[in-house]
């Protein structure tokens, strides 16, 4: 009979980018993700408009009060008594009122779940920046300051890998018959800056590349190999990457999904199926850069394309992340439970170790061994 008990931990928070809920929020949503990067109003105007071809409604909201309900529905269902919250970086319910919401309501030991599965200092580092600042704020306002720990980078747990797998399959199920044998698999994920990508993940591990691409390509290579497994076709595959933001003279990780699709094209593939590997739902980043720019790409080159799905609330994915928060009460509690992962990799660490995913500027970071709340 597994262990179902949470403790040590007394609260469960989910942690999200967040984004609007309607065209009044899109300027100052936006204002609130760039803040202190000098960018015009009249620029975040123009990256706007991709909010407003959708009513200016972000659909990451709705989808983590999804995984909020299924989280809780799930704990409820395997008898684990934990209560679970949700905070946003950059829009409401805003990371800083919800855990002063949740030391007022007593909670004292927090589990953080990042819906990001990378290391990356966007990823990770950041919201363990957040956090810190968070934790500052109810410091100053003379509250009890809760202990915080974040759960480890779950992109090779079976419940993240496999719902991905089973989504590859249902696409190419989609495509033309006469073209789904041949069709290339485009494993796509967000782009950040090289420099960015090469100090992911801890220091020893430095490079071209770094934690962030190291993990990306491993679960690539696991979805790739089980997608061949299951059809008897072996199809060439890539890593490759949207929805870049940064300044041209800034160096940010390759290809670019829309140039990988003009590439394979002219290289004669006769299919694609775009695998959203680095996103947990269909948030904005997939309906805009894949569902609607890419595949006007792909209708414009006459190219079959079609995407597959991300994880979003499949039972599999909740199951798995009720598995990790057991796992690591498990070891807090000073027991040596099983640490479940695929690949090579191997299961992620608990503590971010100092080094890891370094900040741009020096920056106080909650939950990891450089902590000063720890």
């Amino acid at each position: 009979m597994p262990d179902e008990r949470p403790h040590p931990y007394d609260a469960l928070l989910l942690l999200s980018f967040g984004g609007p809920e309607g065209p009044k929020d899109v300027v100052p949503f936006l204002e609130n993700v760039t803040r202190g990067r000098g960018i015009p109003r009249e620029r975040l105007e123009e990256v706007g408009q991709h909010y407003f071809l959708f009513d200016g409604v972000s659909p990451i909201n709705a989808q983590n009060r999804e995984l909020l309900a299924a989280l809780r529905d799930d704990f409820a269902e395997h008898g684990v008594d934990l209560p679970v919250y949700w905070g946003n970086r950059n829009w409401g319910p805003y990371l800083t009122d919800t855990l002063r919401e949740m030391v007022q309501d007593g909670r004292r030991r927090i589990l953080t779940l990042v819906t990001s599965a990378y290391a990356s200092y966007s990823g990770c580092r950041q919201y363990r920046e957040n956090l810190a600042e968070a934790l500052a704020t109810v410091e100053a306002e003379g509250l009890p300051l809760p202990r915080v720990d974040k759960l480890r980078h779950y992109f090779n747990h079976p419940g993240f890998v496999e719902p991905m797998t089973e989504g590859v399959l249902t696409a190419l199920a989609q495509l033309p018959a006469a073209a789904r044998d041949g069709a290339r698999l485009a494993f796509t994920t967000h782009s950040i800056p090289t420099a960015s990508a090469d100090t992911s993940g801890p220091a020893e591990g430095h490079g071209d590349g770094g934690a962030y691409v190291a993990e990306h390509l491993d679960v690539a290579r696991l979805i790739a190999d089980a997608v061949r497994e299951s059809t008897g076709t072996d199809r060439p595959w890539e890593l490759v990457y949207q929805s870049r933001s940064g300044a041209p003279h800034i160096p940010w990780l390759e290809p670019d999904i829309c140039d990988h699709l003009e590439a394979v094209h002219a290289d004669g593939a006769p299919a694609v199926v775009m695998v959203p590997i680095g996103f947990v739902s269909d948030h904005m980043e997939v309906l805009y850069d894949l569902d609607t720019e890419a595949l006007a790409k792909a209708r414009e080159l006459d190219l079959p394309v079609v995407r597959s799905a991300t994880v979003g609330t499949d039972p599999r994915f909740v199951a798995g992340l009720r598995e990790l928060v057991l796992e690591r009460a498990a070891t807090e509690r000073g027991e040596a439970p099983q640490r479940c992962a695929l690949g090579a990799l191997g299961p992620s660490h608990d503590v971010c170790p100092v080094g890891c995913c370094p900040a741009r500027a020096p920056r106080p970071a909650a939950a990891g061994a450089d902590s000063p709340y720890r």
